[in-house]
Parts: C-alpha cells; sequence; structure tokens
C-alpha cells in the first residue's frame, strides 16, 4: 500500500503489480543476505561460549561488587590525562578543521579544481578512520602516551568538525554577503563581516558537541597504550582485578554524565 494526496487529502492505494513484484524481490533479496550473514556469523563462533554467557556475566558482576573505593584516589591523574586528551585534540582540530572547511564550501573555496578537493580529501579521510584505530598507529610512531591519544582525537575530530562546518557555510545567506560584495569589499572582508557572524553560534555548538563526543572517546584509547583511564581500565581487566574495574567504569560514567551537561549547557547559552 501506498499513501498519496487526492484533492488535499491522504489517501491509501495499491501498489499495482509491477511496484509489488519489485518489492517483494527486494524483500526476498534482503532475507537471502540476513540468512546468507547470520551462517557466516554462526560458522565462526563458538556457542557453547554464547549459551554460557549468563553465567559467565553474573560471575563477573558479583566479582565487581562492592568496589574498592579506595582505589578512586589512584584514577585522579589518569582521569586528569583523558580530560586533557579530549580538551586539547578538539582545539587542535578546530584550529585544523576552519580552513578546511572555507576550503571546502562551493561559496567560500578559492578554486574549486584543487582546492576545494583536497580540503574534502582530508575530511573524509579522517572521518573515515575510528580513534582507536589511529591512536594505535600513533602509538607506534610516537611511543604510548597521552601525546598519541591527544594527536589521534585530534585527527578523528578534525573530518567531524570541517564537514558541520563547511555544511553551514554553504547555507549561509547570500544577501549580506551580495550587500557587503556591493560596497567594493574584498573576499575576506565578505567572509569576516558576512560568513563569520552567520556560523559563529553553530560553530561554537559543533565545537563542544564533538569535545562532548571525545570525553567519550578518549576514555578507551588507553586500552592500545593512549594513556588516560583506559590504560588503568586495561590493566584492572588484564589482571582480573574486577573490584578495581567496578570503580573505573564508575568514574567513567560520572565523567560523560558531568560533560554531557556541560555540553548542553555551553550549546544552550551559544543559541
Amino acid at each position: 500500500m501506498s499513501v498519496a494526496s487526492v484533492n488535499g487529502k491522504r489517501e491509501w492505494q495499491r501498489y499495482d503489480g509491477k511496484q509489488g513484484l519489485l518489492r517483494w524481490v527486494l524483500w526476498l533479496i534482503g532475507a537471502a543476505v540476513f540468512v546468507w550473514c547470520w551462517q557466516k556469523i554462526s560458522a565462526g563462533t563458538e556457542w557453547s561460549f554464547v549459551l554460557d554467557a549468563p553465567e559467565q556475566g553474573a560471575d563477573i558482576l558479583g566479582r565487581m561488587v562492592p568496589p574498592e573505593w579506595s582505589y578512586a584516589r589512584v584514577l585522579l591523574r589518569p582521569l586528569w590525562d583523558t580530560l586533557n586528551m579530549a580538551t586539547l585534540g578538539t582545539m587542535i582540530a578546530v584550529v585544523l578543521a576552519v580552513p578546511l572547511a572555507f576550503l571546502a564550501a562551493q561559496n567560500t573555496t578559492p578554486s574549486a579544481e584543487f582546492a576545494r578537493p583536497f580540503a574534502l580529501f582530508c575530511i573524509v579521510a579522517s572521518r573515515s578512520i575510528n580513534s582507536l584505530i589511529w591512536a594505535l598507529v600513533l602509538v607506534m610512531i610516537l611511543g604510548p602516551g597521552v601525546l598519541a591519544g591527544t594527536v589521534a582525537i585530534a585527527l578523528r575530530s578534525v573530518g567531524f568538525i570541517g564537514k558541520l562546518l563547511y555544511e553551514a557555510i554553504e547555507e549561509t545567506d547570500h544577501r549580506p554577503l551580495d550587500a557587503i560584495a556591493s560596497t567594493g569589499a574584498s573576499s575576506g572582508q565578505i567572509i569576516s563581516y558576512g560568513v563569520v557572524p552567520q556560523i559563529m553560534p553553530v560553530f561554537a555548538g559543533i565545537a563542544v558537541f564533538r569535545w562532548d563526543i571525545n570525553i567519550r572517546e578518549s576514555t578507551i584509547l588507553g586500552l592500545v597504550g593512549a594513556g588516560g583511564i583506559g590504560l588503568q581500565l586495561n590493566s584492572s581487566i588484564g589482571n582480573l582485578d574486577w573490584s578495581r574495574v567496578s570503580v573505573i567504569l564508575l568514574a567513567i560514567f560520572a565523567t560523560v554524565i558531568v560533560s554531557e551537561w556541560v555540553s548542553a549547557s555551553i550549546r544552550k547559552a551559544v543559541t
């Protein structure tokens, strides 16, 4: 059945023979793909472990209670490193993403043949690689520690900020730009006085939103040696010290809740 508008009213209409057949074919193809994927997954799955999962999960949860609250003092420095990674990584990404966004936007790029494709390539390359993979590569290059995590956060965030920002630039109202251009203003002046004031609220919201996401991502970069609280989590899991794992998870949860509140408050203030 499909919905059609007749005399301003929505009415249900039956699909014709070709449309109905096409829909059935698409459904059958989708079902076949699902069955094929399920077979591939099942072939590589040890179902004895899956059936035993509830018992193992209950055992781990039992070992996590009560949490080792005295361990919370040890987490202050790693937690501070995590916040620094997210904040500094976001700031570096903003510095790199702003010029890329202006190069990628159709109404501000100086060269649609060279500058725009280059900027779009950088944005897509950044967005296509997860921060955990960036961190894994950078740990091999820069060594383990917070520096590798900060650079990984920055490289991942450039594409996110750049894409949303250049789309906001392209959606700016052209009338103020035309008015400024009619006074004989240069391209730089048109951007400074016509484009920038329109995108500033959006830009602030994007930057804060990405910082909020980076808080979450930076908590797990320690799993590959990039520093932060994730390093403590990986160590505690490796030592099967589940009472400490519960403290770390609670600390991460509390940090994310606070960052969400701060992010929402700032976005509300700037919009």
